[in-house]
């Protein structure tokens, strides 16, 4: 059984800045944190959000979407052509359409966001696991998916590695200069989650509007973190949470990043 995972990707220079510590930790991914290797992986990304629920469906390598603006060149160099999985995909689809999810639409032609991207070439380099993204919902809500994520639960016992990929903390708005140190709504939302999560206070997690400090501050758009709702719906009944990595950049982005383990 797979547990699943929430990372924060932070800034796009993730791909190339050699001084992030998020960088190190994910180049220590098959070391540190899972040796086993999966038989796919399923990205839900931040960047894919869109107004019903909808997988790509790849035959042959996925296209490396450069979906950022303004950033070193070299940058826009990098590919990630791990292999589609049209036969996840189809999973996918019917597992939240079981569940109640309605139409689930499938995009032929979409590759792989730098959300998916970026982690995924520090975290398995040789880009030859099959992958497959899932998109999300800003108009919903974090319970919806929430329960998207339990519809998907099945698919740990399949050999599926479950990742959400977004940010801890997100306020684009409020970017800082790198190096300098994370503000105090930052640390107090960042704390909460962390606290709330390895207490097992799930049901505040949805809630995070209402529970979380400067939630609003931290999240103005929720898109970065609802794939934290999915990873966190899909580890089952009983879960425990377990902080793997922290630390920031930019002031206000937080790389705190969770494994999501089922009781036994």
């Amino acid at each position: 059984m797979m547990d699943t995972f929430f990372l924060s990707h932070g800034s796009p220079t993730l791909s190339i800045d050699e001084g992030l510590q998020a960088r190190r930790f994910m180049q220590s991914w098959r070391d540190q944190v899972l040796p086993e290797v999966p038989k796919a992986i399923l990205m839900v990304s931040g960047h894919w959000d869109v107004s019903e629920p909808t997988v790509n469906v790849i035959n042959g390598p996925n296209d490396t979407i450069y979906d950022f603006y303004g950033f070193p060149k070299s940058m826009y160099q990098l590919k990630y052509p791990a292999p589609g999985t049209p036969a996840l995909a189809k999973r996918v689809k019917e597992l939240l359409q079981e569940a109640g999810f309605g139409r689930v639409k499938e995009d032929k032609h979409r590759g792989l966001d730098h959300g998916a991207w970026v982690p995924l070439m520090l975290m398995y380099p040789a880009a030859d696991i099959p992958v497959c993204q899932l998109s999300v919902d800003s108009a919903k809500d974090a319970a919806y998916h929430y329960r998207m994520g339990k519809a998907l639960a099945p698919l740990k016992d399949e050999g599926v590695l479950l990742i959400g990929s977004g940010s801890a903390t997100h306020n684009l708005r409020a970017i800082g200069r790198d190096g300098a140190p994370p503000p105090s709504w930052a640390v107090d939302f960042d704390n909460w989650l962390t606290d709330a999560l390895l207490n097992g206070r799930y049901e505040d997690v949805n809630n995070y509007l209402v529970k979380a400090p400067n939630a609003k501050m931290a999240h103005p758009w929720p898109d970065h973190f609802y794939p934290l709702h999915v990873a966190l719906g899909a580890a089952g009944e009983n879960t425990k949470a377990e902080q793997v990595h922290q630390s920031w950049s930019n002031g206000t982005l937080s790389y705190s990043s969770y494994r999501f383990k089922a009781a036994e």
